[in-house]
């Protein structure tokens, strides 16, 4: 299949047929060419429904993982799309080669090569660790209770996946005040009524603890 520029009418219409039963421009993953002729093309008709999924479909990659797309090192094709408008015609010429075109064995190597490598990349991103921010009311027996004891001792609890951080006492009425204080969690290694249940050991402050606020991170 040939097609010309893909600024113009005729361009965007020869790649409508091309994508019809493909999804990228090169091989099973999309790269570099793909984000090229993307580029290149100021709008999509809603009629080039080919183009429209494909076009949408590169636009919903950001801006850094299309940067990390693989390039097109593919060597068995028989010339490019034309994106500029030189009247050369001998640009104009088919996008691959023939379906019945045999690969070599060198071809077949860089395009499965490209896919691992793709592959590899993507297993490789670190996996995103979940957290929540929690406020929690630590409450005093009474007014006589001391606060900065309270706070050193919920301080001295140590868990896997669990950070204190700021802290202020807060009126309650009758000279008492509770212990308001911040900690983040990571939800797989630390248990909020874990932790809950290792403050409200230290019976000879803690009358209970609520939790005054609870987020995802």
């Amino acid at each position: 299949m040939t097609f010309g520029d893909v600024k113009t009418a005729e361009g965007l219409k020869h790649l409508n047929l091309f994508l019809e039963d493909k999804s990228y421009l090169s091989g099973f993953v999309p790269c570099q060419f793909d984000v090229e002729i993307f580029e290149a093309i100021p709008k999509v008709n809603a009629n080039l429904v080919n183009v429209l999924r494909w076009h949408n479909h590169i636009k919903s990659f950001s801006a850094e993982e299309k940067k990390n797309f693989p390039p097109d090192t593919n060597p068995i094709r028989a010339g490019r799309v034309v994106i500029d408008d030189s009247d050369d015609d001998d640009e104009d010429v088919d996008l691959f080669a023939s379906d019945d075109e045999e690969e070599d064995a060198t071809a077949a190597k860089i395009r499965e090569d490209r896919v691992k490598a793709y592959s590899e990349k993507k297993q490789k991103k670190p996996a995103l660790i979940a957290k929540s921010s929690i406020v929690l009311d630590v409450k005093p027996w009474d007014d006589e209770t001391d606060m900065k004891e309270m706070e050193k001792n919920v301080r001295t609890i140590v868990m896997d996946g669990l950070v204190f951080g700021a802290s202020k006492l807060v009126p309650v009425g009758y000279g008492i005040n509770k212990l308001q204080v911040m900690c983040v969690v990571e939800d797989e290694k630390c248990s909020v009524d874990a932790l809950i249940e290792e403050i409200e050991k230290f019976e000879d402050f803690v009358q209970s603890v609520d939790i005054a606020a609870f987020n995802k991170i």
